[in-house]
């Protein structure tokens, strides 16, 4: 059984606490790998080795030109190893097979697009001839990586392609569910030739490894995609050493849809916009916003098309989606749908665990849809990142925009609608990070990626996910220096 392990200062090596975890398939419980269950110890090391390789300037005084020219060697060797890469996600996350390989090509996009961002930096005109004033940009330095478990490579991508082009040192810290294919990139690094100790790897439960990286004065930026409740308690450590952080903490999504939209389109989408990936996605569109008029069509038709969804293994190509990642996540999810019953929800279709023949040793749950929802309701303003859809319905254009911002949370969120007057006001109205009109769900590499309110602060993606990982630094030089003349100069002639 191959051994995942941690990879400090360009060495591979074990946990210093001997432990090994067993990464077991969602689908089945079969044993996919074992990784090395990192400890203080091990964090210390890769924090260690990251200061040293920062403060050494070996590759923070590249270039930006031969930065540029690493990221795309790395994404012509992720493009090379695909079909293994895509294989080791979809073997620990038990996503089917084609949506592995559909990640494993946006992640070639990120680094590809993060390679055409050119070098920032600018001149400010003061209006004195002899003063030459201009702001440059700096890595921010140290950098701590934490990953989910839904898409594990690609939000990792995310934070690794720009951190690299700035010129930082880094951890990666990936989920302890799934980090098969954090370990497939730090091999790539190395082949594509970062020095050893700017990519560092550990390997861990959450409490275990990642909570020091977020307390270490030597880090300088923390980067986390999670949940609501990590990202506060990864602010609140970050906030004694006065770090930088940009956190994605997920979102409970309005997909708003008038009555002259194109229903069938609407319809569609809707399916994937809550059920895609088993509804293991923050921007996935698990609140269904409808207008009164059309109520009883869109939701008939959404039951329907719910109930067709066939759950499978990510070998099983009839499938259209997986399990859910873990039983205790599984556990989570059904005392959401328990709740909504009892909080007056209408179940409408699914609301169990998925225990057909091949199923029965997976953690599957049947797609969900709940009717006669408010806001009132936990299944409605809390993220079950589940597959389940809440329905509620309003009237007019302001009660669409109201109900879609009577959250918490603030990262996506999508308008349905002829009137393309209508949807730019009610896209103005919602207070989400992304919104999609007459669509749900495409983002792209070239676009800024985050939220409002609590889904998170800072961006990924486009040129603001770059400047996370830089610090703007004025430099101002007198071509003609002089006295200043401020104080009195008894002395000077």
């Amino acid at each position: 059984m191959t051994l995942l392990r941690h990879y400090i200062n360009g060495k591979w090596q074990e946990s210093a606490s001997g432990r090994v975890r067993e990464i077991r398939s969602p689908h089945d419980q079969h044993v996919v790998v074992q990784a090395t269950e990192g400890n203080l110890t091990d964090v210390l090391n890769a924090i260690e080795a990251a200061h040293t390789t920062f403060e050494s300037g070996i590759f923070r005084s590249w270039s930006w030109q031969d930065r540029q020219s690493l990221l795309l060697r790395i994404a012509d060797l992720i493009e090379r190893d695909a079909d293994i890469y895509a294989k080791a996600e979809s073997g620990d996350t038990a996503k089917r097979l084609i949506e592995a390989e559909y990640d494993i090509a946006d992640v070639i996009s990120v680094f590809r697009f993060n390679a055409t961002l050119k070098e920032p930096g600018h001149s400010v005109d003061i209006g004195r001839l002899e003063i030459e004033s201009r702001i440059a940009y700096e890595p921010v330095g140290v950098c701590a990586l934490i990953g989910p478990w839904n898409y594990p490579l690609l939000q990792i991508s995310w934070k690794v392609a720009p951190a690299l082009l700035a010129g930082c040192s880094f951890i990666v810290k990936p989920s302890e569910l799934s980090p098969s294919t954090a370990v497939l990139l730090m091999h790539t690094l190395t082949e594509a030739g970062v020095p050893a100790g700017v990519a560092n790897l550990i390997l861990g439960a959450g409490s275990e490894v990642g909570t020091p990286l977020t307390s270490d004065p030597r880090v300088d930026l923390i980067s986390f995609t999670g949940g609501l409740a990590t990202g506060r308690a990864i602010m609140a450590s970050a906030a004694r050493t006065v770090k930088k952080v940009a956190l994605e903490l997920g979102g409970k999504n309005p997909n708003i849809i008038f009555a002259d939209a194109d229903i069938d389109a609407a319809i569609d989408n809707a399916v994937t916009a809550g059920f895609l990936h088993s509804g293991q996605v923050c921007s996935a569109g698990t609140r269904l916003l409808v207008e009164a008029s059309i109520h009883d069509r869109v939701v008939d038709e959404l039951v329907r098309r719910a109930d067709e969804i066939t759950l499978g293994g990510p070998d099983n190509e009839a499938a259209e989606t997986g399990p859910l990642i873990s039983e205790g996540h599984l556990n989570k999810v059904l005392g959401y749908i328990e709740r909504a019953v009892k909080e007056g929800a209408t179940l409408r279709v699914g609301g169990k665990r998925a225990l057909a023949p091949g199923l029965e040793a997976g953690w599957y749950i049947e797609p969900t849809v709940f009717d006669g929802c408010s806001t009132e309701m936990a299944s409605v303003q809390e993220e079950s990142f589940g597959p389940i859809i809440t329905v509620e319905t309003f009237t007019t254009e302001e009660e669409a925009i109201a109900l879609g911002n009577d959250t918490i949370y603030g990262l996506s969120g999508a308008v349905w609608s002829a009137d393309l007057g209508r949807c730019d006001r009610v896209a103005a109205g919602l207070r989400h990070g992304t919104i999609w009109i007459n669509d749900y769900g495409p983002y792209r590499p070239e676009a800024e990626w985050g939220g409002f309110k609590a889904s998170g602060v800072g961006r990924e993606l486009g040129g603001s996910g770059l400047h996370e990982y830089l610090e703007a630094k004025h430099l101002w030089r007198n071509t003609s220096p002089g006295r200043s003349g401020w104080f009195r100069d008894s002395g000077h002639p």
